[in-house]
């Protein structure tokens, strides 16, 4: 047994408790029934935490026999993590601090293109712009695809200089920083996970959670979030889990063929969902797009028998209605077609900062063991 994980993953469990508690805080007491561990092992991990400042008292709290109990909360300025979304023409940055609130922000231009390394000299003086304080990490978001578990990214649509780029290694040479790089798709469906918008509830549960990679079929806890913005992408969540795949590669929901002798899209192909897409975006014409978009959804849908589909990025949030309704339309014929019930389609209930807040989960997230 490896003795100092295991307290690492106690500590989690206590943390990520004491951060759902909120203000209100809880017992040590508390902490135990709700973790299994010993009141033994919740004090020395609570004391540790005292110790760090990551953890405060709240008061007390009237017992139902013996002496009052003393509340615990999570001090969410303790700790903070940056977030980045690097989109092909913006930077967003976001500071977050422990209880996942972000404390301020900031908006760049940005051209993709310009090569990585003034794209990393410009990411790295807005890391060092937003705050001055220690930092546990900076999680990085941007279009795909790319190898998460590497942190290299691979032939970026339109941008074929960023392939085999180590963007991780680079960036935390730069910083002396942990970085975690991901999918700007898969961070958005993390966040939209974490809080709970994609479940219409707080979060999804710890069981499926704690998984980063491939796995998980489909549950009551699964969902596609579909982006469309600069390109379109999808970030999946399969049995409550992000679904990355075995290569990290899932998620290209902007390639797949859908008209043989269609349009060059820019990775090279024809007929691509996003060529299609995006032409009809630029001709103004959003009702063509979002028929498109739900030919596409609905492929998904139908091939991973997934709960629900939450639709996201500038495009869409730009015409929310007319995208949302035509995606639902789609969905609704073919379900009525294939004789079951269609998935709920909504607007993904998130900040205009979604995708470079679930990066900066990428690094608070394991903290609470998720």
């Amino acid at each position: 047994m490896n003795l100092p994980a295991l307290r690492s993953h106690n500590a989690a469990l206590v943390l990520d408790l004491l951060r759902t508690a909120g203000e209100d805080g809880a017992s040590r007491l508390e902490l135990a029934e709700h973790t299994g561990l010993t009141p033994q092992a919740v004090s020395k991990i609570t004391a540790r935490l005292r110790e760090e400042g990551l953890a405060a008292d709240a008061g007390r709290r009237a017992s139902t026999g013996g002496k009052p109990r003393t509340v615990l909360r999570l001090v969410p300025g303790a700790a903070h993590a940056v977030g980045l979304h690097l989109d092909r023409d913006e930077l967003t940055a976001v500071l977050v601090d422990l209880s996942g609130v972000v404390v301020t922000s900031a908006v760049v231009p940005l051209d993709l293109g310009s090569g990585a390394e003034v794209v990393m000299e410009v990411a790295a003086g807005e890391v060092a712009a937003l705050t001055s304080r220690p930092l546990l990490g900076v999680g990085v978001a941007m279009p795909g695809p790319l190898d998460h578990a590497k942190g290299v990214t691979h032939r970026v649509t339109g941008f074929p200089e960023w392939d085999g780029f180590p963007l991780r290694d680079a960036l935390a040479r730069r910083l002396g920083l942990p970085v975690v790089l991901d999918k700007d798709t898969n961070a958005a469906a993390l966040n939209l996970a974490l809080s709970g918008t994609a479940f219409g509830r707080g979060g999804f549960g710890r069981s499926g959670s704690g998984r980063s990679g491939g796995g998980g079929g489909s549950g009551a806890d699964s969902f596609a979030y579909l982006h469309l913005g600069t390109g379109l992408g999808a970030g999946l969540v399969l049995g409550g889990a992000v679904h990355r795949g075995a290569r990290t590669g899932a998620g290209e929901f902007g390639h797949q063929t859908v008209q043989l002798d269609g349009p060059v899209c820019g990775c090279g192909g024809r007929g691509c969902l996003e060529a299609l897409c995006l032409a009809a975006v630029a001709r103004g014409d959003h009702a063509s797009a979002a028929r498109v978009l739900g030919a596409g959804a609905a492929n998904l849908v139908q091939l991973l028998d997934i709960d629900r589909v939450l639709l996201g990025g500038r495009v869409v949030t730009g015409a929310a209605e007319p995208f949302v309704h035509g995606v639902r339309a789609v969905l609704e014929e073919r379900a009525q077609r294939m004789g079951r019930p269609p998935v709920p389609v909504t607007l993904a209930d998130g900040s205009p900062h979604m995708v470079a807040e679930g990066a900066a989960q990428l690094i608070l997230a394991p903290v609470f063991g998720r």
